[in-house]
């Protein structure tokens, strides 16, 4: 979906390099050289950029009326017992 704020790992922040990353790669650079110059070089953060897969742009061109909201529960519950006994 979106990109996590943090290495799930490591806990360095990460979410603030996701634009710079996707424009490093916009002016070719590779992969590599894109996440050196945003000074990322722990593997696992390196990792959270190259495998994360930006789905809230593709899931945004869905209307939502396609997909309706589950009726409201019940305001009030009476058990079947408590009308009768």
């Amino acid at each position: 979906m979106i990109i996590p704020v943090r290495c799930f790992t490591c806990g360095k922040v990460i979410g603030n390099k996701w634009d710079t990353y996707l424009d490093l790669l916009q002016a070719d650079y590779t992969e590599g050289d894109a996440l050196d110059a945003l000074g990322l070089v722990r593997y696992c953060c390196r990792r959270m950029l190259m495998t994360h897969v930006d789905l809230i742009e593709k899931l945004l061109n869905y209307n939502s009326k396609f997909f309706p909201a589950p009726p409201p529960p019940p305001l009030f519950f009476f058990p079947a017992c408590s009308l009768v006994c």
